[in-house]
C-alpha cells in the first residue's frame, strides 16, 4: 500500500533561499529536515520537481518502483493528512565524486478510524550535485511501522 510515509522518502533538493552559501552538509541537512517535506506537505509540484534529477527512481517498502513523474502525479492527488512530521537523519555522507548518501528515521504524528497513533519508517536517498545544485537520483523505504497511542 504506497502512502505518504513513502512519499517523504523520495527526495532532497538545493532551494535557493539556502543556495550554496553553506557547506553541503548544512544544505542537505536543511534539504531534508526543512524543504524536502515542504513538497509533499504542500503539495509543491514545481519544488518537488527541482528535487528529482531526471532518472529518479524510488523502491517503496513493498518492493514498488516509482519515478519522478509518478512521484509528482502522486502529490498532486495526495495532500498529507498527518499532524506532525519530523526526519531525524541518521547518517549523512558525502563522497569526493559529488555525491550524498541521506539516511534515517521519519517520524509522523497522525490519526485515522482507530485513533491516534505514532509512525516512523527508515529512508535512503542518494543524490549527486550537478552543477552546484543537489539532486535526488535514489531513493528506498522501509520499515515502516505503526504504533497506536492509547488514551484513558
Amino acid at each position: 500500500m504506497r502512502t505518504y510515509l513513502v512519499s517523504f522518502a523520495a527526495a532532497l533538493f538545493a532551494f535557493p533561499c539556502m543556495g550554496q552559501q553553506g557547506s553541503d552538509r548544512e544544505v542537505l541537512t536543511y534539504l531534508k529536515e526543512v524543504e524536502w517535506p515542504k513538497a509533499y506537505r504542500e503539495q509543491d509540484t514545481a519544488l518537488l520537481d527541482r528535487i528529482l534529477a531526471s532518472e529518479f527512481q524510488m523502491i517503496d517498502d513493498q518492493g514498488n518502483w516509482y519515478t519522478k513523474q509518478d512521484e509528482l502525479e502522486y502529490i498532486k492527488g495526495n495532500k498529507p493528512s498527518y499532524e506532525s512530521f519530523r526526519y531525524e537523519i541518521k547518517r549523512l555522507d558525502i563522497f569526493e565524486n559529488a555525491t550524498a548518501v541521506v539516511s534515517g528515521v521519519g517520524h509522523i504524528r497522525s490519526q485515522d478510524e482507530e485513533g491516534p497513533y505514532l509512525s516512523t519508517y527508515h529512508s535512503s536517498n542518494v543524490l549527486i550535485k550537478r552543477k552546484g545544485i543537489w539532486k535526488a537520483i535514489s531513493s528506498h523505504v522501509s520499515g515502516i511501522k505503526k504504533m497506536y497511542i492509547v488514551t484513558d
